[in-house]
């Protein structure tokens, strides 16, 4: 491997200070304005209301809030902060601030600082500037921000500045959501109702609150900074356009969970560091399948946290990458024919005593209650596999799913071979046992018994039951987890209703009442389930048997979103207005159009001005020594081999100049479309797969131009890391 400036920047003996070693408990959540700070910092009463409000959703009054302000300043001054900001989630799928300074003029040349309850509670950044889907004109700028108080306030730190960062929701002035948290705590509203509904109906008449929890695994690169800097494609657009497979890739399966190098687990310390000082609870860390590809993952989190940490995440991976002199890559599919990256999206539901819903229990009541919350999840899934679908799409996670690493577009259900059996034995009436010695009663003649976590992890689904949560493997690596969460949420709360009424009209005993609804939901809902391999084209024709949707692109994907199915559902749990549905369906499809534009316009310049020079260059070299060798040993000189090579790569430069011309003749006349949608239909069946032809000739000339002539990083340099 060619070494690099940040190669050899970064090789340093990393020496351990035994003195200034601490156990992370001691530094956890030290930069997080958590429910213990505040304890600390609030007068006891102040401190009782607050913890009122949150966890029973009372109004917060402009005293208390003045209360928090001061303690949430007086505490982020002494953490060096000189500014504090408005933390929010806009449609960028990013994160947003606008930094207003503490210090307030009193007098000349005097300041004080000053933080008021106004001024933690409510926020006014300009909205015009931020994808709105048209709810909002460019000239209509006024949006706010409105404290989120379930989410705690924290510190970022970056070069010398340090900022308090208040957690927001973001709507503009006429009240509609204009980000991605709004909904999600809407959603988190709406399923705690529903599930709190069926659990009394089954007889816990002491829940009050129900959560969603995530944990996201979150999958990245790291590739050295020198690299990434000479690689406008990975630069603009987060994947490499070009670029020829490495002679090894990850076929010798030697990557994986494999022993990480000095430099990389170097880099990772450094990351938690930071995470556990944020509060963020990352609990594994380990090589991915591809190289230079790593994991970290969290412990479950309440779905609103999680959503926030899970961006501090992508944040703190590209910071603490950059210390190290190296690039922390989120993108989907940043090199083909490698592993992609996915954010496997760990689902659950837990009650306010912290029970699991989805774990069977010791006592019958708790495994019927499993079983429900089971099927009813199960029949969520299977009624709106489309929207689940939708949540997961874009640009950059369709060059992934399907691929060997992710699961494909046909939203499935895993559950293992003995629920399965459960599932069709309560379809069928038949009493059945576990299949290992842990079985647990449901205390009725007719329910077979339950085995704890008797099932095994199916890596090809996208939607598989893993002992006490569902993993939803669909996610990509970039995205924000939370309109996925919001949909699940939404989709399960409409769910349980359902089955909270079917039971209800049933009447009689309950037990029995319960069993005769499975039974018949059951045999509606299993063609979702599939335990076997989602890679294969018989389940492609399998899937289509059974009516399961297949929506393969990004385009046809979204327009889920625009059915009435879609509509009326998130207008009816008030998780989006159909205004604000509409809104972020044209979103994603602008965001598609664009993503693709990137890229077109990075591999013309990559093209036209690296490619083809190289290679016109290559041939110049090459046809000199061809006329050399004749030269000097005689015209009739065989020199085949040079000539095959010349005459090879003449052909694929002129491929290369004509599909580049083609390419961006389609551009051109797809851009007089006003209908974004169709625009959006037309770049992919026509631009993405000329772009993808264009590669193949691009690659295969990188194969024969001279290494010292190619003017991009390989992939053999910069997947290597040592």
């Amino acid at each position: 491997m060619k070494k690099t400036n940040s190669n050899i920047a970064s090789e340093r003996n990393y020496q351990i200070d035994k003195e200034k070693c601490v156990p992370v408990s001691v530094y956890y959540g030290e930069d997080t304005f958590s429910y213990k700070v505040m304890k600390e910092k609030l007068p006891k009463d102040t401190y009782k209301k607050l913890m009122d409000i949150i966890n029973e959703e009372k109004t917060l009054d402009i005293e208390t809030a003045n209360i928090v302000a001061h303690a949430m300043k007086e505490w982020a001054i002494a953490k060096g902060a000189t500014h504090f900001a408005h933390w929010f989630q806009p449609m960028t799928g990013m994160t947003a601030e606008k930094h207003d300074s503490f210090a307030d003029p009193v007098g000349v040349g005097e300041v004080v600082e000053k933080f008021s309850g106004k001024q933690l509670v409510q926020g006014e950044p300009d909205a015009s500037s931020f994808p709105s889907g048209g709810i909002r004109a460019t000239f209509e700028a006024r949006g706010y921000t409105a404290w989120d108080i379930s989410s705690p306030a924290f510190i970022r730190r970056s070069g010398i500045s340090t900022t308090l960062c208040i957690p927001t929701a973001f709507i503009s002035y006429t009240g509609e959501a204009l980000d991605k948290k709004t909904p999600l705590l809407r959603s988190n509203k709406a399923v705690s109702k529903s599930a709190v509904n069926m659990l009394k109906l089954l007889g816990n008449k002491k829940v009050k609150k129900v959560f969603s929890t995530l944990g996201p695994e979150q999958e990245y690169f790291l590739i050295d900074m020198d690299y990434f800097y000479k690689r406008q494609d990975l630069l603009l657009g987060g994947r490499t356009v070009v670029g020829a497979p490495p002679a090894k890739g990850q076929e010798l399966e030697d990557q994986y969970f494999g022993s990480i190098k000095e430099r990389i687990s170097s880099y990772m310390h450094d990351l938690e560091e930071e995470l556990f000082k944020l509060g963020i609870p990352a609990k594994t860390r380990h090589n991915e399948v591809a190289p230079s590809q790593f994991e970290i993952a969290p412990v479950f989190e309440e779905a609103n946290l999680a959503v926030d940490h899970n961006q501090l995440v992508m944040d703190t991976i590209k910071s603490v990458a950059k210390k190290h002199c190296l690039a922390g890559l989120l993108h989907e599919k940043p090199f083909a024919r490698i592993n992609g990256s996915g954010k496997h999206l760990n689902w659950s539901l837990s009650d306010d005593s912290g029970n699991n819903l989805l774990t069977p229990g010791d006592k019958p009541h708790d495994n019927i209650q499993f079983l429900v919350f089971l099927v009813a999840i199960v029949s969520a899934v299977y009624k709106h596999a489309d929207i689940l679908r939708a949540s997961v799409a874009s640009y950059a996670n369709d060059h992934r799913l399907g691929a060997n690493e992710a699961p494909p577009a046909i939203i499935s259900v895993f559950l293992g071979d003995q629920l399965t059996k459960i599932l069709a034995d309560i379809e069928a009436g038949v009493v059945t046992k576990a299949t290992n010695d842990e079985i647990i009663d449901l205390g009725v003649t007719s329910i077979p018994v339950v085995s704890k976590d008797n099932t095994d992890r199916n890596r090809t689904s996208p939607f598989a039951f893993t002992g006490n949560k569902f993993e939803f493997r669909a996610v990509g690596s970039s995205q924000s987890i939370s309109f996925s969460a919001a949909a699940i949420n939404t989709i399960v709360a409409e769910s349980l209703d359902d089955l909270t009424e079917k039971i209800k009209a049933k009447g009689g005993n309950i037990n029995q009442a319960v069993f005769d609804i499975l039974k018949a939901e059951i045999k509606k809902i299993k063609p979702v389930l599939f335990n076997g391999d989602n890679y294969t084209k018989e389940w492609e024709a399998e899937a289509a048997k059974r009516g399961l949707p297949n929506a393969k692109t990004t385009p046809v994907a979204l327009k889920a979103l625009i059915t009435d199915k879609a509509l009326n559902l998130f207008e009816k749990y008030e998780v989006l207005s159909k205004v604000e549905l509409k809104s972020r369906y044209l979103i994603h499809v602008e965001k598609y159009i664009k993503d693709l534009e990137i890229e077109v316009k990075c591999l013309k310049n990559i093209c036209l001005s690296q490619i083809i020079p190289a290679a016109t260059a290559y041939q110049k070299d090459l046809t000199g020594a061809i006329n050399g060798i004749k030269e000097v040993l005689g015209g009739k000189t065989a020199c085949t081999g040079q000539q095959d090579i010349l005459k090879t790569s003449l052909d694929l430069v002129n491929k290369i100049y004509t599909a580049t011309k083609e390419i961006l003749a389609q551009v051109d006349s797809v851009s007089v479309i006003h209908d974004e949608a169709k625009k959006a239909e037309m770049l992919c069946s026509k631009v993405k797969t000329r772009m993808d032809e264009l590669r193949e000739y691009v690659d295969a000339l990188e194969e024969i131009v001279d290494d010292e002539l190619w003017p991009l990083p390989k992939f053999w340099e910069m997947l290597f890391i040592s």
